[in-house]
């Protein structure tokens, strides 16, 4: 193999790997939000006042 193949191989492995970094940094950007999404819905969600009183009769 001469030295121009291995170095087109080896540059476009480079941007193969640089462009999947993106897209998983971009996923987990993306899972973090959603993540903080659901979070902030879940705390509006609860009732405040909820368990504050128990009613027990012996």
């Amino acid at each position: 193999m001469d030295i121009a193949a291995l170095s087109i191989n080896l540059n476009q492995a480079k941007v193969a790997q640089e462009t999947s970094l993106v897209v998983m940094k971009l996923a987990m950007e993306t899972g973090k939000q959603t993540a903080n999404e659901t979070v902030k819905m879940i705390e509006k969600s609860v009732d405040p006042n909820l368990g504050r009183i128990i009613d027990v009769s012996v």
